[in-house]
């Protein structure tokens, strides 16, 4: 009611709806009028409805009594039926005995014709007519199984069973002959479908019908117990047990050679083996499948027939040991070729390979990847270890290398090797991406190894010519073969990669492999080119050391002997390829800078005079333009660069030529270039000037300090950072013998951080002076260290005579 009002009031809010009163009593009255109509018709259909149910329970009720009454009516008539069984017995007697008498009169001739019977049948064998020998024994089978069957029936008839089967003795004798003539006919089944099919077709008739007497049998064994003698024969279990031994001698047939006659031994019977099985399925699906019923499903039962023969064959060939490429040949064509179109795959065929299980398990599959890669790693070091045997013999041979076309040194070993990976990833990338991927990380982990190996090789090559330069007159040659070598190993290495890599593939442990090989080349590169340099530098070393010298200042010899040895190096340099060639080039510029420098900071000279100074100033100026220009005529895009080292070596003349008031501002200037620069190496050069005293070096020095403390992070490295050490620059050979760790035990002994420098210094001195007293007076100022001067000159002067005798 509450609604309606609602309702209501919400109808006639404004005056002007009043007049519609009518309207809406009209819509609600047809709306009712359809809702009365509505209910009454759920009503009628559901009354409907009752009313069918309850007429359908009345027959229902009705059906049930009729039902009960017949119920009533069995059971009292079931009452009488042992009376009844009683009063039948002599009956059944009767009808036993007329069963037993029909039976025996049915079978009254073949019981007087059996070895008639069994001989005419013996011969039809012989003469190939199987449908009539089967028709003769299954009429003898017959009057036998009745016979016996009517006996069984018959409690206490042993002696007659056993009389009964005497007399039919031979036929079992024809049925094992018709048996025997029939596995021949299956055992043949092949060759038979292509001339004589219905030899075929016979057998597999006799056969179908062996198979329905089985099951006769086996249905009334589970009716009376009874079972014929030889039954069941399961001729079909037997037809099938013999074509899969036919197969399986098929596939053992095509070996026709041993490992010892033919090394090919392995491929010759994958193939003939391949052609066999494709043939023969050929003709099972062309001419057995109309043969055979279709229950056999003969196509599928030969295809896995086929498949798990072959399966079984190829594990024992495995288990045996195979050798060399024989796992190549059997992992191809167990991958490919079985599983290809030449073979399984193939269009004549129409066989759905997913439904095949592998044709090796997957046990298999690894041992043989393992035995392959096992075996192409020993391949690997023994023909690494041939190639480096054969370098390091041309590098003693007294015969200069070979050059490209355009000239530059290089000798086969790289192209061998890469040849020699490139063939084997070949031959992987045929059987599968999986084992081209193994393959091609232990290729460069090997490829790696032997770049340990080529730079142990070298090394020991270096260190005897180092010995005696007289015995290796072509040492910078070969040695410009060993730089070309490194770089074309990296090349060859990015290309193998490339080549091999799957692209959509992230393999981190190939990325890994290959990172670790392009650095062991790259750093044997970089070690190879400073060797080549050595040699040089060591003509060289008399010659820096009369750098500013007193005698320096009146004479161009030093930096003039400088450019003709470098000049005449570097024409066998141009045998180098031009990234070697840039690379060495950038080299030389480093280590002449830094031996330009090392004299600066020696001290040898005290320039006094403003004059002197100037002079000085100016002929350095003169020297890095002398040097720079030489450079430049040999390499002309590498020294004219904006960042040349020599740049440095120009800074510092300014420095040498300004008054002594403006020298603090050209320093300035100096650390704002190179703001690595050391304190000790600015100290070092402002106390060439002569006209600084101690202590106003250390104040321009102490203004650095503070000026640039705050940009210490952003500092980069230039020439001054890893090159040039306290007070004088330590010969070549004490380099080599520091780069080597020749300095560990100092820190050892000294337990500081300055252990290195130290060190550096220490050969620097040792290098200079034979014994600890002219070291002393030597390097008077360097008291820090003289305290450990008799230890470390006890270790170091043994390891350098060592290395220098």
């Amino acid at each position: 009611m509450a609604t309606a009002t609602k309702h209501v009031i919400n109808m006639l809010q404004r005056p002007g709806q009043l007049e519609k009163v009518e309207q809406y009593k009209r819509r609600v009255t047809r709306k009712k009028v359809s809702v009365e109509a509505m209910l009454k018709t759920t009503m009628q259909s559901q009354l409907d409805g009752v009313c069918m149910g309850l007429g359908q329970l009345q027959l229902t009720k009705q059906e049930c009594e009729q039902v009960q009454e017949a119920l009533n009516d069995i059971g009292a008539t079931v009452v009488e039926f042992p009376e009844l069984v009683k009063n039948l017995q002599g009956v059944r007697e009767k009808n036993m005995q007329y069963s037993q008498y029909s039976t025996a009169m049915e079978n009254l001739k073949n019981l007087f014709s059996v070895p008639e019977s069994v001989e005419r049948t013996k011969q039809w064998i012989n003469d190939g007519k199987l449908l009539y020998a089967h028709h003769s024994l299954n009429d003898l089978e017959n009057s036998r199984d009745d016979l016996l069957n009517e006996l069984h029936k018959i409690p206490n008839q042993q002696a007659d069973k056993i009389l009964l089967k005497g007399s039919f003795e031979d036929v079992g004798i024809v049925s094992q002959l018709l048996e025997k003539q029939v596995k021949l006919t299956m055992s043949r089944t092949l060759n038979i479908v292509r001339k004589e099919p219905t030899e075929l077709v016979t057998a597999l008739r006799i056969i179908e019908k062996e198979e329905k007497k089985d099951e006769f049998s086996l249905q009334r064994q589970k009716q009376n117990g009874f079972l014929p003698p030889g039954r069941p024969k399961k001729w079909k279990a037997l037809a099938l047990e013999v074509l899969q031994e036919s197969v399986e001698q098929r596939i053992e047939g095509t070996q026709p050679e041993s490992r010892s006659s033919n090394k090919m031994w392995l491929v010759m019977h994958l193939e003939l083996t391949r052609q066999l099985i494709l043939e023969d399925l050929r003709v099972v699906k062309t001419l057995c499948e109309p043969c055979f019923p279709k229950h056999y499903n003969i196509v599928n039962l030969y295809v896995s027939m086929y498949h798990n023969s072959l399966s079984r064959h190829l594990e024992e060939i495995v288990a045996n040991g195979l050798e060399g490429n024989e796992y190549v040949s059997m992992l191809a064509w167990v991958k490919n070729t079985y599983l290809g179109p030449e073979l399984m795959s193939s269009p004549e065929l129409q066989i759905n390979i997913n439904a095949l299980p592998p044709l090796l398990n997957k046990k298999v599959m690894h041992d043989l990847q393992a035995k392959y890669l096992k075996n192409m790693e020993d391949n690997y070091v023994d023909w690494m270890k041939k190639t480096l045997e054969t370098e390091q013999m041309d590098w003693s041979k007294g015969v200069p290398p070979e050059g490209d076309q355009e000239g530059h040194f290089h000798t086969a070993a790289p192209v061998i090797i890469f040849q020699m990976i490139d063939q084997n990833l070949q031959v992987t990338k045929t059987i599968g991406q999986d084992l081209t991927d193994e393959a091609l990380i232990l290729s460069m982990k090997q490829v790696e190894h032997y770049g340990h190996l080529y730079k142990e090789a070298i090394a020991v090559f270096k260190s005897r010519h180092f010995e005696d330069r007289s015995q290796q007159p072509y040492f910078t040659h070969y040695m410009i073969t060993i730089v070309n070598n490194c770089i074309l190993f990296l090349e060859l290495s990015q290309q193998l990669k490339q080549h091999y890599l799957r692209t959509d593939f992230l393999h981190k442990e190939l990325n890994a492999t290959s990172t670790a090989l392009l650095k062991t080349f790259q750093d044997l590169r970089n070690q190879a080119a400073g060797w080549l340099l050595e040699e040089a530098f060591l003509d060289l070393e008399t010659h820096f050391q009369d750098l500013i010298t007193t005698n320096w200042l009146g004479s161009t010899m030093p930096v003039d002997t400088v450019c003709v040895t470098l000049e005449d190096y570097f024409q066998d340099y141009v045998h180098l390829r031009p990234k070697n060639f840039e690379y060495v080039i950038r080299e030389a510029e480093n280590h002449v800078t830094r031996r330009y420098l090392s004299a600066l900071f020696q001290k040898k000279l005290t320039l006094k005079l403003n004059e002197e100074r100037k002079t000085a100033g100016t002929k350095i100026k003169k020297e890095v333009g002398q040097l720079k220009a030489f450079f430049s005529r040999i390499a002309p895009q590498i020294a004219n660069r904006a960042d040349s080292p020599f740049e440095a070596i120009a800074q510092f003349a300014e420095i040498l030529k300004v008054d002594k008031e403006l020298s603090s501002l050209e320093v300035h200037a100096l650390v704002r270039k190179y703001p690595d620069i050391k304190e000790d190496q600015i100290t070092k050069f402002l106390s060439l000037r002569g006209d600084l005293s101690r202590s106003e070096i250390k104040d321009i020095v102490s203004d650095l300090q503070q000026s640039r403390s705050s940009a210490r992070a952003s500092i980069t490295r230039s020439i001054f950072s890893n090159s040039v050490i306290k007070g004088r620059e330590y010969p070549l050979y004490a380099h080599s013998v520091l780069k080597h760790d020749y300095y560990g035990p100092i820190e050892f002994l000294t337990g500081s951080n300055l252990c290195e420098e130290f060190g550096m210094w220490t050969c620097c001195l040792l290098g200079m002076c034979t014994s600890i007293e002219a070291a002393a007076e030597h390097y008077s100022g360097e008291l820090l260290f003289l305290p450990l001067l008799p230890t470390v000159f006890a270790v170091a002067t043994e390891r350098i005579k060592n290395q220098e005798k």
